[in-house]
């Protein structure tokens, strides 16, 4: 459980600091709008409840299509093809740029295991001993 805080506390903090970029807003931007459109077609045309709209909008976004809602109106058909066409895409490059964003904000963590960024005090105190004794042993061989 605590590491799906932690994966969600990153996830809203990469989203966060996402939407001080341009692109990154306006893509999530079009994403909320066209879940806040769906949704709301779904509740309006195939009379489902708001919960159940939602649930419809996200699963068919993202492929996952459990199966157990479909639209049962011609127009609904109709808008659910578009839908798909439309915010598939729009999703699918939401989730790379959030994923590219992620990747150019490493986490401590990642900076850590890596060795990207700022090193923790311990491994900046050993590259500097590494530093002072590399610059000996130049200085003994110029000897």
């Amino acid at each position: 459980m605590p590491a799906l805080f932690i994966f969600i506390l990153r996830l809203v903090r990469s989203v966060r600091d996402g939407l001080k970029e341009p692109e990154f807003r306006g893509l999530f931007w079009s994403v909320l709008l066209i879940l806040l459109t769906g949704t709301w077609f779904y509740h309006q045309v195939e009379g489902w409840s708001w919960l159940d709209s939602f649930y419809f909008s996200v699963i068919t976004l993202t492929t996952v299509g459990y199966g157990d809602f479909s639209p049962q109106t011609a127009v609904g058909k109709i808008f659910t093809v578009v839908y798909i066409i439309l915010g598939l895409g729009l999703l699918s490059s939401f989730i790379l740029l959030l994923a590219d964003f992620q990747r150019r904000q490493p986490s401590g963590l990642w900076q850590r295991v890596t060795g990207q960024g700022k090193r923790p005090l311990a491994n900046q105190q050993s590259a500097q001993n590494e530093t002072l004794h590399s610059g000996e042993e130049d200085s003994h061989a110029a000897n």
